[in-house]
């Protein structure tokens, strides 16, 4: 453990990093005695069989100020980034809107017509008390902004026919990441297919929104989402190790996936789940919302360019307005209907936190963050011009140990 401690310190002394300059914890306003306390903390959770592995990075004036490794994990450990791949969708969104293609307030049927019939699913009972289901029209169309709040009453579980059936199960889009033989514009065309679970506008309801989104990206480009982010994102910022799955060569570097032990015992154990293997090959369906691999470093510049207003490295890839945007509350008090804490507001595709007193952690008023399901975990807070990312693959996570990095980060400040 000390060895590995004193190659992550020398690495970040040599600028080892290839995504952005180092700088010493102490002239960024940060504590290095206290941010060693994170190698402390994610050593003990690899020495109790809570991790096998995991990676952190911490930016403060756009300098890195701690970045490690713990475990079996290596600087360049490709993860799964399941969630964490809606952000960079909303950024691809973002750049068609600056391009004057759409407005936030169109109707989604504008520009994807499918869903200009789609209903909106309603359980009752009828005079004998027997529970029935229906659908009803839509009281106002789904609109564009909806997507990106996830406001449109799309889910990831899908409501029932009128046959108390589940809907998502016979459009074969059940779980929020399937492996099925079509792609992206067919997906959408069975989601619209499907009633909706609730009016649009009315509710946050965590799902396939993002993924709509993707499609929206699509069909006002001209191209696959997959080249869209690569030619507007990820080359211009540099990020060398970002794609829809991992290349045969790059094999060696994606990292174990892992689920919890059986109910009553403590640990992980590695996943036999499709998503152990199916990463290493091109996707048919290309999910905005979920399909991204990617790195520490990778994610660390996509980060810094937007805790910088949209810019990196003398590459704009949205203005400041946009980004404003991005990070600006949205629901109005609206329900959340699962995943969104009760405290916190909701932008363009990221969670803000109202203040550090509502939440019970240290961010700041403003900062804003999500996650992806197997753990990993970022935030950005423009007021302390920091960020951070913490990297694990486990499906679902079994341990505090992002919450302890992030915590650990601000109790760092000086």
């Amino acid at each position: 453990m000390k060895q590995r401690l004193v190659l992550s310190l020398l690495a970040l002394s040599l600028g080892f990093s290839a995504s952005l300059p180092s700088g010493a914890p102490e002239q960024n306003g940060m504590s290095a005695e206290r941010l060693n306390r994170i190698n402390g903390v994610m050593n003990k959770h690899v020495e109790d069989g809570d991790l096998a592995g995991a990676s952190g990075l911490i930016s403060r004036n756009g300098k890195i100020v701690f970045r490690a490794t713990w475990g079996d994990y290596k600087p360049d450990t490709i993860v799964r980034m399941y969630s964490m791949t809606k952000g960079v969708t909303g950024v691809a969104a973002m750049i068609l809107y600056e391009d004057g293609l759409y407005s936030m307030n169109d109707p989604l049927s504008k520009y994807l017509p499918e869903f200009g019939k789609t209903l909106v699913g309603k359980e009752g009972t009828d005079a004998a008390g027997k529970r029935i289901f229906y659908t009803v029209p839509l009281d106002h169309p789904i609109l564009v902004k909806d997507l990106f709040r996830h406001t449109t009453g799309l889910d990831y579980a899908g409501p029932k026919d009128e046959t108390g059936e589940n809907v998502y199960r016979k459009i074969e889009m059940t779980g929020g990441a399937p492996l099925v033989s079509f792609d992206l514009a067919e997906a959408t065309r069975r989601l619209a297919s499907a009633p909706l679970n609730e009016q649009p506008g009315t509710a946050f309801h965590y799902g396939y929104s993002i993924d709509v989104l993707g499609r929206l990206v699509e069909v006002l480009s001209g191209t696959t989402l997959d080249k869209f982010f690569e030619d507007k994102i990820f080359k211009p910022l540099g990020m060398k190790d970002t794609a829809f799955f991992v290349a045969e060569e790059k094999w060696n570097r994606l990292a174990t996936l892992y689920v919890p032990k059986p109910e009553g015992a403590r640990g992980i154990q590695k996943s036999v789940a499709p998503a152990q293997d199916s990463f290493k090959t091109k996707p048919n369906l290309l999910l905005g919302g979920a399909g991204l691999t990617s790195t520490l470093d990778d994610y660390a510049r996509f980060y810094q360019m937007l805790l910088n207003n949209g810019q990196l490295d003398g590459v704009r890839i949205l203005s400041p307005k946009s980004v404003e945007m991005m990070r600006t509350e949205t629901l109005g008090g609206m329900p959340h209907l699962g995943v969104l804490p009760a405290y916190a507001g909701f932008g363009l595709t990221f969670a803000i936190n109202p203040s550090p007193g509502k939440s019970g952690e240290p961010a700041s008023e403003g900062s804003y963050w999500w996650g992806g399901a197997a753990g990993t975990s970022f935030w950005i807070d423009p007021k302390e011009n920091m960020f951070g990312i913490f990297l694990i693959n486990i499906l679902p996570p079994n341990n505090q140990a992002a919450q302890q990095f992030q915590r650990l980060a601000y109790q760092a400040i000086q």
